[in-house]
């Protein structure tokens, strides 16, 4: 069980007993309690230790219910905080000029994904996105490079955002996911292939501003609370773990026709100083 969850289980079942004790025993004397100064002396310590260990023997689903309340409502505050940085970090997370586009730049719906080409997972579910592309040109998705798997990861995030700059991110990105092997031969294997100039490769992965772009989609990651990948944000929704094409189809499907929706209540609604 985690300590801390259970230092504040342990305090609040304290507060309460000691509460509801001290309440108790005014009731019977018919007096008030005098106010206590000071540290709480060691018989009394080892008094309150015996009422909540004899409490807790008799009641010790308090303790289950405790915990999950707790985690419930640590949950909530997660969940509220996403939802405002969301909102607060908009244009990072769509606008980076920084990081790579693919689809329609104008689109009517943009899908946002962290990913690590070494998630297994990403491997698996990431092409699904160029079925969707090829099948819906109002379409636009942002990548988020996010090498959260070790050194090998760090260096293809660097090299796919350096084939952007020779104007080979989509190619780069979709041979890195197709591959099976790693590390600079696999780098240089697939900027061969793709007709790129390795040197120039080389010398932008060690780029600052290549740099500062992954600093900051680790950055934008916390932020929103995202600590695994793939990861997905359609609209106001962000979506942890993998996704089949037909999933993420149905997201992008409603998503437009709530923007659709949104557009024609703005549409119906009177203009500010008319009749």
């Amino acid at each position: 069980m985690n300590k801390r969850f259970l230092s504040l289980i342990i305090t609040a079942t304290i507060i309460a007993i000691v509460s509801a004790t001290n309440t108790t025993a005014q009731v019977k004397r018919k007096t008030k309690v005098p106010a206590k100064t000071g540290e709480i002396s060691k018989p009394e310590r080892e008094a309150i230790e015996n009422v909540v260990r004899e409490y807790l023997i008799k009641n010790p689903l308090v303790v289950r219910e405790a915990m999950m309340a707790l985690q419930a409502q640590e949950e909530k505050q997660k969940r509220e905080t996403t939802a405002a940085n969301m909102k607060l970090l908009r244009s990072e997370i769509y606008s980076d000029a920084d990081s790579p586009v693919t689809g329609n730049a104008k689109g009517d719906v943009t899908v946002v994904v962290f990913f690590d080409y070494f998630c297994g997972y990403c491997k698996k579910t990431m092409p699904g996105l160029q079925t969707l592309l090829a099948n819906d040109s109002s379409l636009r998705i942002v990548y988020k490079e996010f090498p959260i798997l070790g050194a090998q990861s760090l260096s293809a995030a660097r090299a796919a955002l350096a084939a952007s700059r020779q104007g080979k991110y989509a190619e780069f990105h979709q041979a890195l996911l197709a591959a099976a092997g790693a590390g600079e031969d696999l780098i240089k294997a697939v900027s061969e292939g793709l007709n790129l100039d390795y040197a120039k490769l080389q010398k932008d992965m060690s780029d600052p501003k290549i740099s500062a772009a992954l600093e900051r989609n680790i950055r934008l990651a916390e932020l929103l609370n995202i600590n695994g990948t793939p990861t997905y944000l359609v609209g106001d929704q962000l979506i942890p773990g993998a996704l089949d094409s037909d999933s993420l189809a149905r997201l992008i499907k409603a998503e437009r026709a709530k923007s659709t929706s949104s557009e024609i209540e703005n549409s119906r609604a009177p203009t500010k100083g008319a009749n």
